[in-house]
């Protein structure tokens, strides 16, 4: 989907359409979630602090966001896949893989399934959607974002080396802002220098990612578009609105995520043994430590006295505490969980 939650607010409001607009909380700890295109034009995207959104856009409105709503929208839109296909992968609340190799209309081109589920939700939500259209995931999710907002673009077989050529490494898949940093000191800056490196080049430098990024040069992505994904893990973060500095504020916050933790297991019906501590300090600079036991970690004593260990093993004298956060996992059974579905397309065999 296209800027999904602003979007949203955007059709639920109209006096805000056509202006800046982000889903996110106007104060000094706040964080964007997302951004209208508007807003976009100013510099504001998602996951900037909201201070310097506003000094960006003096005139930006800010709305809170509303996830329910968002995740009721979401149900509405997978129902509307569900009519083409059944073949659906979750990445996001906003994005999916879409299967349609065979599909429940029988519709023999692959674009045209993508034409026409924009339409469905255009028509009957008045939303806006883009779509990849190619014959793996790689491709398809590097099309969908290729041509936004309402875009629409088909990567053929025949055409996607040369595509990949000019592909900036930013726009890789699992290269990020670190990974894309050392490709440049190695010389590597676009898909046509990537498809120069040698596999053993890749692995020698970035471990098992390197067999990834050598296929993704090449065109080639085997992963199948999986209909059901376990969940690996459950966790809470919060952001303070001041810095934590003493060690009973500490212990204080979690209590509380160990609380909001707990409560977010049980509606996953997730079961882990591993739990792990993240703290984040006032420079940005973060630390993680981890635990796993023998049985699943269910009982708030018990989460809480291991939280307190991990934190204890930080040995923090003076410290500026911006985030804490915890995690349960490492599943311990075959339990499948799922997530409403957004909008990316893929197609297994191109037509």
């Amino acid at each position: 989907m296209d800027a999904f939650y602003a979007s949203v607010e955007q059709r639920d409001n109209p006096e805000f359409r056509g202006k800046p607009l982000v889903v996110g909380r106007e104060e000094e700890r706040g964080v964007v979630a997302a951004a209208s295109y508007e807003a976009r034009e100013f510099g504001v995207y998602s996951a900037i602090s909201s201070m310097k959104a506003k000094k960006l856009c003096p005139d930006l409105i800010f709305v809170r966001g509303r996830m329910e709503h968002y995740k009721s929208i979401s149900k509405e839109i997978h129902e509307i896949f569900h009519e083409y296909t059944d073949i659906i992968e979750p990445l996001a609340l906003d994005e999916a893989f879409l299967d349609v190799s065979v599909n429940k209309k029988n519709i023999p081109l692959a674009v045209d399934i993508a034409k026409a589920i924009k339409k469905d939700i255009y028509d009957r939500l008045g939303l806006v959607a883009s779509a990849g259209v190619s014959y793996n995931k790689f491709l398809a999710k590097i099309a969908s974002d290729h041509r936004k907002p309402d875009g629409l673009y088909v990567i053929h077989p025949q055409r996607a080396l040369d595509f990949i050529a000019k592909l900036p490494i930013e726009t890789f898949w699992g290269i990020g802002k670190v990974t894309a940093r050392k490709m440049h000191s190695l010389g590597v800056h676009n898909g046509a220098q990537l498809r120069n490196c040698s596999l053993e080049f890749l692995s020698r430098n970035f471990g098992k990612s390197g067999d990834l990024y050598y296929n993704f040069a090449h065109g080639l992505d085997l992963r199948e578009v999986e209909p059901v994904r376990e969940r690996k893990s459950v966790g809470v973060e919060n952001t303070f609105e001041k810095d934590l500095t003493s060690s009973i504020g500490l212990i204080i916050e979690l209590w509380h995520i160990t609380t909001e933790l707990l409560v977010r297991l049980k509606k996953a019906d997730f079961h882990g043994h591993t739990l792990v501590l993240k703290v984040k300090f006032s420079d940005f600079t973060q630390k993680t430590r981890s635990i796993s036991i023998d049985h699943e970690l269910q009982d708030m004593k018990e989460i809480l006295s291991l939280a307190k260990k991990l934190l204890s093993e930080l040995q923090l004298s003076s410290f500026k505490v911006r985030l804490m956060g915890l995690t349960i996992a490492n599943p311990i059974d075959d339990k499948k969980n799922t997530l409403p579905i957004q909008l990316k397309i893929d197609f297994k065999e191109f037509r």
